[in-house]
């Protein structure tokens, strides 16, 4: 079993899924000859040809226009943006036509496109190479939005999205592109729409997703060593929501704390939040506490891990709700 990065998973996905169906090409930015600019579509230029790995104009909306087309017409696109701040230009396509285009042909259409593009901060880049503005695209109905945190599963995440028949935007941590390895051997999809329990616990949830997933961890890592038992529930998928596992966990331990990077004001914390006041409010034994980025732009470099959750900054929320 081969040992990779989240970046080369996401690499063996893509070339997988294009043997298996000739009607997957990839769209994008400099992903051709250049391998996209974390290298993700590296070498597939190679194995499958211009017809197949289409460098794009630098127009995000004409590049996910034309997918909306050929998805229309029963080819399956996976659209490389160069990072999430460049997607606004392409919102009318996505909000306005991709995640409608089912409900509008009363489903004599499908739009099978699949929207990559590196989210988040910790790479030391301008502001609008940063972003984690998923709550916009949480938002629209018809559209998926699945962010992985390990590459495990972003390989299995990656191919599920490809299979699936409605357009889904596919967040990927630039923060952890490279930072961690572990082995990947699985062959089938990871299922949208299923959170993940990654350590078990009795006193407190700690719900994640994405590059926070791990500052959580370490989080919880120490709260074991005073002897409190957290329980670490990655999302995966942010719409649709695991709703079930999330109440479950939070009835279990009658506490929680959301992590997310994105600015606090409407984040997808307080949904989350919401739906645990609306349906688990009498598990609850303290008011939910968010760990979130702050209602700015992110900074340049010098004040990033200052915006950042970070491990201190998760272990004294939850050290709040214990002692509520």
């Amino acid at each position: 079993m081969a040992k990779l990065t989240l970046v080369q998973s996401i690499n063996r996905a893509l070339a997988e899924e294009m043997k298996r169906d000739p009607n997957v090409i990839l769209l994008g930015e400099d992903i051709g000859k250049d391998g996209g600019v974390f290298r993700a579509t590296d070498g597939l230029l190679e194995q499958f040809g211009e017809d197949r790995v289409v460098d794009t104009p630098l127009s995000e909306s004409a590049l996910v226009g034309a997918a909306i087309g050929m998805a229309a017409y029963g080819l399956i696109p996976v659209i490389e943006i160069q990072f999430m701040g460049f997607i606004y230009a392409a919102m009318e396509q996505l909000v306005s036509h991709a995640s409608r285009l089912r409900n509008r042909s009363r489903g004599r259409y499908a739009c099978p496109i699949v929207i990559r593009t590196p989210y988040g901060g910790g790479i030391h880049a301008p502001e609008h190479h940063s972003e984690s503005t998923e709550a916009y695209f949480i938002h629209t109905p018809g559209l998926r939005v699945v962010v992985p945190a390990t590459p495990s599963d972003a390989y299995g995440l990656l191919i599920a999205s490809i299979r699936d028949p409605d357009p889904v935007l596919f967040l990927e941590p630039a923060r952890i592109y490279r930072a961690i390895k572990e082995e990947v051997s699985q062959t089938d999809p990871v299922p949208l729409g299923r959170a993940r329990v990654v350590t078990l616990g009795t006193d407190v949830t700690l719900i994640a997703w994405g590059s926070m997933l791990h500052p959580t961890l370490a989080a919880a890592s120490e709260l074991q060593e005073r002897g409190i038992q957290a329980e670490v529930l990655d999302l995966r998928t942010l719409s649709p929501l695991d709703t079930p596992a999330l109440l479950e966990s939070v009835r279990k331990t009658g506490r929680a704390v959301v992590v997310h990077e994105a600015p606090r004001t409407g984040g997808f914390g307080a949904e989350i939040v919401a739906r645990i006041n609306e349906e688990a409010l009498l598990s609850l034994e303290a008011p939910v506490e968010r760990v979130t980025g702050f209602d700015t732009p992110i900074p340049l470099p010098r004040q990033e891990n200052y915006y950042l959750p970070n491990k201190s900054r998760i272990l004294e929320a939850t050290l709040k709700v214990l002692e509520f």
